[in-house]
């Protein structure tokens, strides 16, 4: 599986519940319909490492069978829109969005 994983910073605290109905209601549904998706799951975080603060406000995690579909779904109007709406969100909450990418390596645990 290949992974994208999307950190979005925090949008200041007066709009929060702004950032997350506009998150839910219209970015979420927007990742949902690229094509080639497998799954798509979103984290709204809470807690820091040892009692910290969290490195990130939200973090979605979306899912393609391999690089080749991933790369693929870019080209799609769908993933255009889906580019759109995040910049729409940058720039309307003033948060920032770092993005990862790469193979799940799936490992044992050895205790």
């Amino acid at each position: 599986m290949y992974k994208l994983y999307a950190f979005w910073s925090a949008p200041k605290p007066e709009d929060a519940a702004a950032f997350e109905e506009y998150y839910a209601s219209a970015h979420v549904p927007r990742a949902s319909a690229v094509p080639h998706l497998s799954s798509i799951v979103t984290t709204l975080t809470s807690d820091g490492l040892e009692g910290g603060e969290p490195a990130t406000y939200r973090v979605a995690e979306m899912v393609f069978p391999d690089k080749a579909a991933y790369e693929e779904s870019t080209r799609s109007a769908e993933w255009a829109e889906m580019r759109t709406c995040a910049g729409d969100i940058i720039e309307r909450f003033g948060v920032s969005l770092t993005v990862a990418l790469g193979e799940e390596v799936t490992g044992t645990p050895t205790a």
